[in-house]
């Protein structure tokens, strides 16, 4: 029942989506079948600052010529959005342009009736989008598609209104967020920094600087002096592989890498796990995903 509820409110998407099309699209769309992905983008006509960045980057024969491929394009009114100085810097840097245009690229044939099927899709940059259906549309990471099942010879496309950045390693990411400045500062103190930028995937519930100053100050100072201890409480809030919110509202209880495992539990659409609330769910990583809480757990 609940996946026909799914079901339903993705094709209702997709049709909304789709009476949406421009005229151009529309036609790319009816002539796509004997088109490759490149060709098909040409002609629809909104794709042109996209064409230029893959004939930069040296990714026009693959995406011609390989495949099937699944290609979340970015239109030229996504990519104006983007500070031009953005864009310039990318274009001196090949190397950095080829894994932002790869983020948008999944392996394989992905309709919009595949999205059904999941929460996450990895991309040929190596990292992952999220995927979500919900009553505004279809979402991958922030971007909303605005155009599903634009098919190709090679593949298919769904317009999408934003450029997709690939994200950074969790402790990186942790770092850029600015509200968890206590929790990497104890990951670095434990030596599990390194750990959770380069492994993975994993799953963080962090808690915010928020969440650390209700913890008595004179706690804090003495797991910093306990390096066993302070390893056993960071690991406390980590769990093995990527675990969206979506998934884990599903789950009873998540084994962490303390050992001991989290109850978690969906109150509405509020996330319980070990008693404190996710307050910021989905924070995409490389190698995996982050999840703020506002509570500090303790083994």
């Amino acid at each position: 029942m609940k996946r026909m509820r799914i079901s339903i409110a993705l094709l209702v998407a997709a049709a909304v989506a789709a009476a949406s099309l421009g005229a151009s699209a529309s036609s790319a769309s009816r002539s796509a079948g004997d088109q490759n992905i490149v060709q098909t983008a040409l002609a629809a006509g909104q794709f042109n600052t996209l064409a230029s960045l893959l004939t930069k980057a040296g990714l026009v024969d693959t995406l011609s010529n390989g495949g099937p491929f699944t290609v979340f394009a970015p239109t030229d009114a996504a990519f104006a959005k983007v500070p031009k100085a953005t864009l310039a810097a990318l274009a001196k840097h090949p190397a950095q342009l080829k894994s932002v245009l790869l983020y948008h690229v999944v392996s394989g044939s992905v309709t919009a009736g595949d999205v059904v099927k999941l929460s996450s899709a990895k991309t040929l940059e190596g990292s992952s989008v999220l995927i979500k259906v919900n009553k505004g549309g279809v979402f991958v990471n922030q971007a909303k598609v605005t155009t599903p099942d634009v098919m190709a010879s090679n593949g298919v496309i769904h317009v999408i209104n934003k450029v997709l950045i690939p994200p950074k390693d969790i402790v990186s990411t942790a770092k850029a967020a600015g509200k968890f400045t206590t929790l990497t500062a104890l990951l670095k103190k434990s030596g599990l920094a390194g750990t959770l930028a380069k492994k993975g995937p994993f799953t963080v519930f962090a808690p915010t600087d928020a969440a650390f100053a209700k913890v008595p100050k004179a706690t804090l100072a003495a797991l910093a002096k306990n390096k066993a201890k302070l390893r056993a409480v960071l690991l406390y809030h980590v769990v093995k592989g990527q675990v969206t919110a979506a998934q884990a509202a599903k789950l009873r209880s998540a084994k962490t890498l303390e050992g001991k495992s989290l109850k978690i539990r969906a109150r509405g659409a509020k996330l319980i796990v070990g008693g404190a609330t996710v307050t910021k769910a989905d924070v995409l990583a490389s190698n995996g995903v982050i999840h703020a809480i506002n509570k500090v757990l303790i083994p």
